[in-house]
């Protein structure tokens, strides 16, 4: 974040113009980023840019384990320990965009986050391909 804010100062400060013509630090950008709600932040830059499947494209729907995010060390006050970090994302295809990622429960699995994933996307005529572990006889029957 603090390299690209050295990369775009220049085009930064015309478009913001920001008093005295300092941008905020690194620091500053981290600790507002910390506050933000990451789920009406990921809607609202989704709606800015335009990011919507479109009745016909496809949507790529695979879960996966983000390495290195379990945490095994007991003696952590700010954080306790937990099992690595699983989320179930969609990939536009004909677009090459990935919408926004949701994680799956502590105590579930990919398999059973789907629906409940898909439902929240309530799209239409949208094609959904789903990979191998994703489709049971069970869940590939009620959709």
């Amino acid at each position: 974040m603090g390299d690209w804010l050295k990369s775009y100062r220049s085009e930064l400060i015309a478009l913001f113009k920001p008093p005295k013509q300092r941008l905020p630090s690194y620091s500053t950008i981290r600790r507002v980023l910390l506050t933000l709600d990451y789920a009406d932040y990921s809607a609202a830059l989704a709606r800015f840019l335009g990011i919507e499947p479109l009745p016909g494209e496809t949507l790529a729907v695979n879960g996966k384990v983000l390495r290195g995010s379990y945490q095994l060390e007991t003696d952590n006050p700010d954080s306790p320990p937990h099992p690595a970090i699983m989320l179930v994302r969609a990939y536009l295809v004909e677009r090459g965009l990935i919408l926004e990622p949701d994680q799956v429960e502590r105590k579930t699995n990919e398999i059973k986050a789907l629906p409940a994933f898909i439902e929240q996307l309530a799209l239409q005529g949208v094609v959904i391909a789903f990979d191998a572990i994703s489709t049971p006889k069970k869940l590939s029957a009620d959709y």
